[in-house]
């Protein structure tokens, strides 16, 4: 079990307590009624999606149902890739500012912890962030790429033209697609006014129970709740009885003080650091109680209740009080059937939902918008090679599947040693397992996939070299002009970087004249030893941070042939001289 809540959590809050975070609340101004794409949900799958989006030329707009930025932070940490993430686009010293750094995680709640600080990776730590602080720096991030975020909107239906489905338009005579399909959207204003309005593709990001899925007809097959636990943040709690909750597997976490309000737009800070928060934060508790482990989530949590869990789980009610949230959470497991159907697309827990488990949930929505971002950006600007939008889905479908499965695994750790006629052989097995963490090839395996570092995606071709579909480790490196960096350094602008290990004086020439505005070319002199990395002589790595072709090919001709036919599938056609 983890701080997090994922997409099955059921809110119940004391509105008299609560503060409120957000003032881009653009409910007097009118959507715009025919974008490129419409994201619906300006939860943090949907905020990174629109800065991707924006930050490949794409108009899009934020649609989001509440009128208020989300004030309860459901997840809690950011875990390595994701923190990645924010170092390839330059945001990570924001957030770095606002989070606590954790180099251990859990697996089930397991005793031996995984070792995040073993892994290949600058950051081998989980941040600790509130998700209402993560919400306020993606939002800041989208209002400085100017992507609109109307809130009080709300999807009541949708449509796509016919034929829509392949995506795909005639040549337009450049290397690109002309591409007139469109879907028209019914929204429901913040005066209750039904409109539409409409774009070439709308992508989910509204949750686990998602009106574009549904309108979309994407079926969403899955297991139904069958546990539940409880959650409180509390602004009092007894200091001296928290060890002893814990020693009894209840979860206790530090919250940060709250956000401040984020600022408008046109009054953004231009120091770029983060807004100081509030004084006062909280203590979250979660817990599952065996007694009442069968409540549905709707079923509103009291005060009274949560602290008789935890007399009865611990035999002290840790004196909390004055709770700023109160909610159950669910152990529902789903998964799309697809992620694109047609111009429309899905992302975060609208694709998928699951018990919170090691804290997931949040951290796969991010690592879904930077796959579909560039990709969706390339497919509207008119370059995408052919299937390049459908490898959205082959590529993070099957993540999420491993995802549910693995949180499906440690929820039934949980379970079995709450149920008497298991606990004894659940003890057992849990003792094994921790074990077995203990060895440093496991503890590292498991740590891999927790954290989404290990995630790599399939080459499509039968002869890639071993690097295609990994990670790009972010390399230490210095340029032919001498300007020293590292390879992560070359990714905020969201294209693809080529990097030329061998020397080819007809390198920027070449790449400048058929890929200029989609690929930087780059000389390396210099780069930090790895032994992944021998004998290889180019790498193209992908906007999002992957690698997309590597060769260790020697004879310069034959290097070129294939450079040429690897940009060709990955960036497009060349310009036309």
């Amino acid at each position: 079990m983890d701080a997090a809540i994922d997409g099955n959590a059921h809110v119940h809050v004391n509105t008299d307590t609560d503060v409120d975070v957000d003032v881009d609340v653009d409910v007097d101004v009118d959507v715009d009624v025919d974008v490129d794409v419409i994201v619906v949900g300006a939860g943090p799958t949907g905020l990174m999606l629109g800065a991707e989006l924006a930050l490949g030329g794409v108009r899009v707009q934020i649609l989001e149902r509440r009128t208020e930025a989300q004030r309860q932070s459901r997840a809690l940490t950011l875990h390595p890739r994701s923190v990645e993430l924010m170092d390839q686009r330059g945001l990570v010293e924001r957030f770095l500012a606002r989070g606590r750094a954790v180099p251990g995680w859990h697996f089930a709640g397991l005793d031996t912890r995984l070792d995040f600080s073993a892994l290949d990776t600058r950051h081998g730590y989980t941040l600790f962030l509130a998700q209402a602080r993560t919400e306020q720096l993606l939002a800041e991030r989208a209002h400085a790429l100017d992507v609109p975020i109307r809130r009080g909107y709300e999807v009541v239906g949708l449509r796509q033209d016919d034929g829509s489905d392949s995506g795909r338009g005639s040549d337009d005579g450049r290397g690109g697609r002309t591409d007139p399909g469109r879907v028209e959207v019914d929204v429901r204003g913040p005066g209750g006014d039904l409109r539409t309005v409409r774009a070439r593709y709308v992508v989910g990001c509204d949750g686990g129970r998602s009106a574009v899925r549904r309108a979309a007809g994407i079926e969403f097959p899955g297991t139904d709740e069958t546990l539940t636990g409880a959650l409180g943040d509390f602004a009092v709690v007894d200091p001296a009885a928290l060890d002893r909750a814990r020693a009894h597997g209840v979860l206790i976490a530090p919250l940060e003080p709250e956000p401040e309000p984020e600022p408008e737009p046109e009054d953004e800070r231009t120091d770029g650091g983060p807004a100081e928060g509030r004084p006062g934060g909280l203590t979250r508790i979660v817990l599952v109680d065996p007694r009442r482990m069968r409540t549905p989530a709707a079923e509103p949590l009291t005060l009274e209740e949560f602290r008789t869990s935890l007399a009865d789980i611990c035999g002290t009610d840790c004196g909390v009080a004055q709770p700023r949230w109160l909610s159950r959470f669910g152990n529902a497991t789903r998964l799309a059937a697809r992620y694109r159907a047609g111009r429309v697309l899905l992302a975060g827990d609208a694709a998928h939902i699951h018990f919170p488990a090691a804290g997931q949930g949040l951290n796969t929505g991010l690592q879904d918008a930077m796959n579909l971002g560039w990709k969706l950006a390339a497919e509207i600007n008119g370059w995408a090679p052919p299937g390049l939008l459908d490898s959205y889905h082959a590529e993070r479908h099957p993540i999420g599947q491993a995802v549910t499965e693995n949180t499906e695994v440690q929820t039934l750790l949980m379970e079995l040693t709450l149920l008497p006629p298991y606990q004894r052989p659940a003890a057992a097995l849990r003792k094994l397992l921790t074990e077995l963490l203990g060895i440093e090839e496991v503890n590292r395996r498991l740590a891999g996939r927790i954290s989404a570092l290990d995630t790599a995606y399939p080459p499509t071709a039968a002869d890639a070299d071993p690097l295609v579909g990994r990670r790009m480790p972010d390399v230490a490196l210095t340029a032919a002009d001498s300007t020293a960096g590292r390879a992560h350094e070359l990714l905020p602008p969201g294209r693809f970087v080529l990097l030329d290990l061998a020397g080819d004086e007809e390198l920027r020439r070449t790449v400048t004249t058929g890929w200029g505005p989609r690929v930087t070319a780059l000389t390396v002199t210099r780069h930090e030893h790895r032994t992944d990395l021998d004998g290889v002589r180019e790498i193209l790595i992908r906007p999002d941070g992957h690698i997309a072709w590597a060769t260790r090919t020697p004879a310069l001709p034959a290097r070129r042939i294939e450079r040429h036919r690897a940009l060709t599938d990955w960036a497009g056609r060349p310009a036309r001289r």
